[in-house]
């Protein structure tokens, strides 16, 4: 559930008119805080908080305390004085320091080794209007800091990030991770937020529970905690055929390598066993089948009819497919009883069809569509819908018309349901994955996950965030940044990714 500014105060105040008293929970928070960014920035460096007079402030006081225990280096820069704060926060203050709260001038700068994290105290969501001078002063100088090579740590909402709309003011703080406190904020979830907010965390309050009638229903924030359930132990007696039996329609001639992304994918998310059917015709068949992973079978294939005979329980079709997408690849997509994981070509492939698609709608089993930007503006000139309405709008939209679950890739990744559940924001992932065959990785990695008994919906969530945690845990330990990240880099990190989530991490 989403809960705006106003919904956030009003469930706060009704937390404490029972008694309860705003200390603990600061303490949790910046505690929480500093775990998250434990989590992704693990090497002890330089870390300094910006504080403002207000409790945001105060959170991350907390978190500073926390960092310091863990081998970090801390400072403090106030927006006004360490005169004006409020109470509590002045209490963290001294808390941190002893009773002596000097401010750091210079700040420290990032060296290999060394990193200097800046955590952004400055306003909370309750703020309105353009940052005041002495605030956009300090949020500029983080926003310096970061370009030099620092990274910065929001506390709930990066300071001049408007709380009702998610649009920046002037000199709005740029974070490269949002703490969110207790609940998800709309703003932060906005199309234009995201490169303020970068990495968005949810630190968890449970206490602080909206007023009954309050709150976006609607809309969730994948968690470790909330996806687990999807994902429990095997059995130790499970066997390959219980494991998920995957197909998979990919690749032609001069695109072999979605196919073995896509192959690779469903292999390390989980499928006992997973087959490519590659094409007969363009001679594609023995490049795939030389360049799969040796685990993957691979068989040629005259038509997409050929597979209703054969035993499986999810089917990937799409990556790399080009002109095999063809009407006899729509008519299997529409005909076929099992759960389809539909993506780049086929979904080409349905935009251009005669019945659009809209006849998912009468599609002989459950259908996920995977369209990144280009491929569902495609879509939705086919259904007629709005392509410059919100995301969250654009994917509930085209769930509706055809039925299907959709996808929409982009940060963070919205995935919509035909059947009234919640639309779901995955935060997980990062710049690094703006690159080629990402999306046949996720193709496979969801087939698999649904082909040991998950539904779409469900398998779609998980994929997401497995997918994009990959991508994280390749940049953090395996060696990789921003522009180095293959798609072929992300398997070998999905295992960590699952025990990511299992353990609960942000």
């Amino acid at each position: 559930m989403l809960l705006t500014p106003e919904e956030m105060a009003a469930a706060e105040s009704a937390l404490f008119a029972t008694g309860a008293e705003a200390e603990p929970l600061m303490d949790r928070a910046g505690e929480g805080i500093a775990a998250a960014a434990s989590q992704f920035y693990p090497l002890p460096g330089d870390a300094v908080a910006f504080v403002g007079d207000g409790h945001n402030g105060g959170d991350a006081l907390v978190a500073l305390r926390h960092l310091r225990g863990a081998g970090w280096r801390t400072g403090v820069r106030f927006a006004n004085s360490a005169a004006t704060l409020r109470p509590l926060t002045a209490k963290k203050l001294i808390e941190l320091s002893g009773g002596h709260p000097a401010e750091i001038g210079e700040l420290p700068r990032p060296t290999p080794g060394r990193p200097l994290l800046l955590i952004d105290g400055l306003l909370g969501i309750g703020a309105r209007g353009e940052l005041r001078p002495a605030y956009r002063e300090a949020a500029e100088m983080m926003n310096e800091a970061r370009a030099a090579g620092g990274a910065t740590v929001a506390v709930d909402i990066p300071s001049g990030l408007d709380g009702q709309t998610g649009r920046p003011h002037p000199g709005a703080v740029v974070a490269d991770l949002t703490c969110t406190i207790a609940h998800p904020k709309p703003c932060l979830l906005a199309d234009g937020a995201t490169e303020q907010v970068g990495r968005l965390a949810l630190v968890p309050l449970p206490e602080i529970a909206p007023v009954p009638g309050s709150g976006d229903a609607g809309a969730v924030l994948l968690t470790a905690g909330r996806l687990a359930a999807s994902l429990p132990r095997r059995r130790r007696a499970t066997h390959k055929g219980e494991s998920g039996r995957v197909g998979i329609i990919a690749g032609s001639r001069g695109m072999a390598g979605a196919a073995t992304l896509c192959a690779t994918g469903a292999l390390r998310g989980g499928g006992g066993l997973v087959k490519v059917f590659a094409a007969e015709a363009d001679g594609s068949y023995p490049v795939i089948a030389a360049a799969a992973p040796p685990e993957a079978m691979v068989s040629e294939l005259g038509a997409p009819a050929a597979l209703r005979g054969l035993d499986f329980d999810a089917i990937a079709v799409g990556p790399g497919l080009g002109a095999r997408a063809d009407a006899e690849l729509v008519a299997f997509v529409l005909g076929d009883p099992r759960p389809l994981v539909i993506d780049a070509d086929a979904l080409n492939a349905l935009a251009a069809s005669p019945a659009g698609p809209s006849a998912l709608r009468e599609a002989a089993g459950p259908r996920l569509l995977t369209p990144h930007p280009g491929e569902m503006a495609r879509l939705e000139a086919a259904c007629g819908l709005d392509a410059e309405a919100p995301r969250r709008t654009r994917a509930e939209a085209l769930a509706a018309a055809t039925g299907a679950v959709v996808l929409l890739k982009g940060s963070p990744t919205v995935i919509a349901s035909p059947a009234g559940e919640p639309t779901a924001f995955s935060p997980t992932g990062g710049p690094a994955m703006a690159t080629g065959g990402v999306g046949d990785t996720l193709t496979g990695l969801i087939a698999a996950l649904a082909g040991g008994g998950r539904t779409l919906l469900e398998a779609a969530q998980l994929g997401a965030w497995i997918n994009g945690r990959a991508a994280e845990r390749a940049l953090r330990d395996g060696g990789q940044c921003e522009e180095s990240l293959l798609a072929s880099d992300l398997p070998k990190h999905y295992g960590g990714a699952f025990e990511d989530l299992r353990a609960g991490a942000y």
